[in-house]
């Protein structure tokens, strides 16, 4: 997930004075939840919990920002594994766990765009408002069954 860089806001080391952020999706990996393309409203240092959607740095490549799935704790960091079983296997399969110190923030919402060229009616834009915002809730279900396979 390269694309947007986010910045913290600090107040003299006190913490971050705005812990929100945005982040781009690219690729398959987190399909059906997310999708390329879809932008996602990330709370930076928010504990993490199995079960949760992350943004956190890529283990080898550190400049690299990936969205996975929280799915256990385990002795030296996170097992993260992306929610499409059929894409190519760039989570935990492949680099193992994840120091907790890579896991940057929780995804809490996810939103696309409105299309370029469409009518920007009070209608089109409801319609958009209903489909195309949605909150992304910790699965703790889902991660059992991830942890399964």
């Amino acid at each position: 997930m390269p694309g947007r860089w986010w910045r913290r806001m600090t107040d003299r080391g006190r913490g971050p004075l705005f812990p929100y952020g945005v982040a781009e999706v690219t690729g398959p990996s987190m399909v059906p939840t997310l999708r390329h393309g879809d932008r996602l409203l990330v709370r930076y240092g928010a504990p993490p919990r199995p079960g949760a959607v992350a943004v956190l740095r890529h283990p080898f490549r550190q400049d690299l920002l990936i969205v996975k799935r929280l799915v256990e704790r385990r002795d030296g960091g996170w097992w993260v594994l992306g929610d499409n079983t059929d894409a190519e296997a760039a989570d935990s399969r492949t680099f193992g766990t994840v120091p907790a110190g890579l896991v940057l923030g929780l995804v809490r919402a996810r939103y696309r765009g409105i299309r370029p060229g469409r009518q920007r009616s009070a209608a089109v834009v409801l319609a958009w408002l209903v489909s195309a915002v949605r909150p992304v809730p910790a699965d703790r279900s889902l991660s059992r069954r991830l942890r399964a396979r």
